[in-house]
């Protein structure tokens, strides 16, 4: 038989590889011909259970290696030989490592919609901060003006219109830490084995958010305090 490294320490070994040549009570009597490293064999919502290997005559399917290259012509030629020796039995085959990953089909489904998602959030939050950014310079546009004649740079206009919209994203971070982090925690619960949810996560998250609406702001910002303070000026 070959086992696992949990059901070598199962069965009282010392270490796995003391286990190898041993022979265990299975039934019958069996010997030990491999170890094998442990593996997520139910996904990775289960933990990881001792798992016994071993050769079955009367087995419904046969398990076969292939190399990755020239995949069709290896399946017709395995088609053949099957009819070949058993004859009016349907030839039906599966691939393993994609039975396997369809355990984390759901895994990647969400993955993707939250994706997704997160690009229409975001896009759609900068085309709000955009729309804002264009009425507050339109408010100001007199206070810009004479903000630049009394020797105003533009750096100080950017960050007279940025700074307010900064606030709001902080502000809205503030909030969104606590339930996104809690939404995390909750979903990881389903696993056996978890990760650490790391602040830096959040952090770099941050840092993302208020570049993101900076660049989305100072487009208007930039281009107000460029603009002629003569023109905002001219009239009431």
């Amino acid at each position: 038989v070959i086992i696992n490294e949990k059901a070598a320490l199962s069965l009282g070994f010392a270490t796995p590889q003391a286990a190898l040549g041993q022979k265990i009570k299975w039934g019958t009597e069996r010997e030990i011909l491999g170890i094998v490293k442990d593996y997520h064999h139910q996904g990775l919502k289960q933990t990881i259970d001792p798992i016994i290997f071993m050769p079955r005559h009367n087995g419904s399917y046969y398990a076969i290696r292939l190399s990755t290259d020239k995949v069709q012509s290896k399946m017709s030629e395995l088609e053949r030989l099957y009819k070949q020796n058993f004859p009016g039995n349907p030839f039906e085959y599966f691939f393993a490592d994609e039975n396997y990953n369809k355990q984390y089909k759901a895994e990647m489904q969400y993955g993707t919609i939250f994706t997704i998602a997160s690009f229409l959030a975001i896009f759609i939050g900068c085309l709000g901060l955009f729309g804002l950014a264009s009425f507050s310079v339109e408010q100001k546009t007199k206070e810009i003006g004479i903000r630049k004649v009394l020797g105003a740079s533009v750096s100080q206009i950017v960050t007279l219109l940025s700074k307010d919209f900064l606030k709001l994203v902080l502000i809205a971070f503030v909030i969104a830490v606590p339930v996104a982090w809690y939404a995390m925690h909750q979903w990881l619960q389903d696993f056996a084995y978890r990760i650490d949810i790391s602040w830096w996560i959040f952090a770099l998250a941050g840092v993302l958010a208020l570049l993101i609406a900076l660049l989305t702001v100072s487009f208007q910002a930039i281009r107000a305090a460029l603009a002629n303070p003569v023109k905002s000026l001219r009239t009431e």
